[in-house]
């Protein structure tokens, strides 16, 4: 069994919480986004954080930092590779109820899915 198969496993189990964000997380791995321009924003997004308080209080696709890096790295190409991502992961969910449905919810509402891969890649920084 290969890592991403066994993530959604562990998804399907209600072993990681919210299945949406780290669906888009995984999704978004298909993003094509140079480093250092990541990097980069990523960076920008964590100053955001720290400037309204606490860096490890609870973030959600509103925090003006989710959106501001959600802005910062929005591209048509790259909300089709998030959607490519989805499409993806829908497909290998079949046998899969929970990780399915949010696959399919993903990929209905694509705007969501790209703040969520944004409020990803910062949860993820914050580490």
């Amino acid at each position: 069994m290969d890592a991403v198969q066994a993530l959604l496993e562990r998804v399907e189990a209600g072993e990681l919480g919210d299945p949406l964000p780290v669906l888009a997380y995984v999704a978004g791995q298909r993003v094509e986004i140079e480093p250092g321009e990541l990097n980069a924003a990523k960076r920008r997004a964590i100053t955001v954080v720290a400037a309204g308080g606490d860096v490890h209080r609870d973030l959600s696709v509103d925090d003006v930092a989710v959106k501001r890096l959600a802005v910062e790295l929005f591209s048509d190409e790259r909300r089709a590779q998030l959607g490519a991502g989805v499409d993806e992961l829908a497909l290998r969910a079949r046998t899969l109820p929970r990780v399915r449905e949010a696959s399919l919810f993903l990929a209905a509402e694509t705007e969501l899915a790209w703040r969520l891969f944004a409020l990803a890649l910062v949860a993820d920084e914050l580490g």
